[in-house]
Parts: C-alpha cells; sequence; structure tokens
C-alpha cells in the first residue's frame, strides 16, 4: 500500500493519499508538499489508468471520460496547482509520465494511447507556456514491470525481451532514472521534449536477429 511505499523511500518521504480524478486532489498534495517541505521546485506526473481496455466500439463513454480525467486533466491540476502556489515564483521542473505507444496503435488500448498522445500534446504545450521559469518534459517509458502492465509481460516476458534490442523489458528504476536527470540541472535547456526509454522497441525492425 502507499504507506509501505513512502516507508521505503526513506524518513523524508511523505504521502498524501487521495484520487488525482478528484479535482480537490492536486491543491491538496501541492499545500501538503509545501508544508512539509517548504518548496516544490519538482512536479513528476506518473498517476495513470489503462481503463477501459477494449475495442472503442465497445467502450463506455463514461469510462472513457475516466481515462482522460485521469491521464491528462489530472495532470494539468497538478501542474496549475504547482504553478500557483510555487514555481510561478521560484521556477521548477515537471515531468509527465506519457507512453511509447503514442507513436502507433495496439489493440484493446485505445483509450489509453488517446489519452497518453493527448498529454504528450500537453507537455509541449505548457513547456512553452510556462518558459522560461519551468521546464516541461515528457519521458516515454515501454513496457515496464508495472502491476499496471502486468497483464502484458506476465504471461510472455521471455519471448517480449528477445523482441527487443536490448534483450529485456524495462525496470521501474529505467525510467526513474530518465526523470531524475530530465529535472536535474544537466537538462537545464531541455524543454518541451519527449524522452523514450523503451529499450530500444522503435528501433527493431532493423534490429539483426542472430
Amino acid at each position: 500500500g502507499l504507506a509501505d511505499a513512502v516507508r521505503r523511500l526513506g524518513p523524508r518521504a511523505i504521502g498524501c493519499p487521495g484520487d488525482v480524478a478528484d479535482p480537490a486532489h492536486p491543491e491538496a498534495a501541492v499545500a501538503r508538499a509545501l508544508a512539509e517541505f517548504g518548496r516544490l521546485d519538482i512536479l513528476v506526473n506518473n498517476a495513470a489508468t489503462n481503463a477501459p481496455l477494449g475495442p472503442l466500439m465497445t467502450v463506455d463513454p463514461l469510462a472513457w471520460r475516466t481515462a482522460f480525467t485521469v491521464n491528462v486533466e489530472a495532470p494539468l491540476r497538478l501542474t496549475q496547482a504547482a504553478w500557483r502556489a510555487w514555481m510561478r515564483d521560484h521556477g521548477g521542473a515537471v515531468v509527465n509520465i506519457c507512453t511509447e505507444g503514442t507513436d502507433g496503435v495496439g489493440p484493446g488500448i485505445g483509450a489509453y494511447g488517446t489519452a497518453k498522445t493527448a498529454l504528450l500534446r500537453l507537455t509541449r504545450q505548457l513547456a512553452a507556456e510556462l518558459a522560461p521559469s519551468v521546464r516541461v518534459n515528457a519521458v516515454s517509458p515501454g513496457l515496464v514491470r508495472t502491476e499496471m502492465a502486468r497483464f502484458v509481460w506476465e504471461p510472455d516476458e521471455r519471448e517480449i525481451a528477445a523482441t527487443l534490442p536490448l534483450a529485456r523489458i524495462g525496470e521501474p528504476e529505467d525510467v526513474a532514472h530518465a526523470v531524475r536527470w530530465l529535472v536535474s540541472a544537466e537538462a537545464s535547456w531541455i524543454t518541451g521534449a519527449d524522452l523514450v526509454v523503451d529499450g530500444g522497441r522503435r528501433v527493431r525492425a532493423a534490429r539483426r536477429i542472430g
């Protein structure tokens, strides 16, 4: 649960239970961060849902709306809250977690893919609007060993890994390392970018087998 995750992060970590689909949650989360740390330099919009799964012709409109509320509207609300409370006056860095699937399509993930493509577009718009004081970038992971993607990787991990140039699926740490670099001073001249972390999936068509 959340408490265990916070405990593993160390004594300076805090949790703010809530639902990002709740319009009141972004303000509460930002207020909690400022109360605890006195500043808010980095925002990573990572909360997501891949529901509803299935063909778009059978998708319930309310479930479709929820996908956009969680994957697109919530990152905007959190960025707005962080901007108003701290970043407008002090600067900062925002990273939105998108997906490498924004350049293509796949069976059953139309709602997720469409929402994440919208998030990538939002990332670029915010990068322009919040410059120069706030940098906004995206990290687009491929298949990563997470609970949300378990139904994809668990049944066929070895077979999937064999199709990737780097010969394994991603780990959460692979994404975290990319985020850490993007929010660091080493990336201070980068905004509006999409850093793909996919084990080479996008270039696998040119890979030599054997």
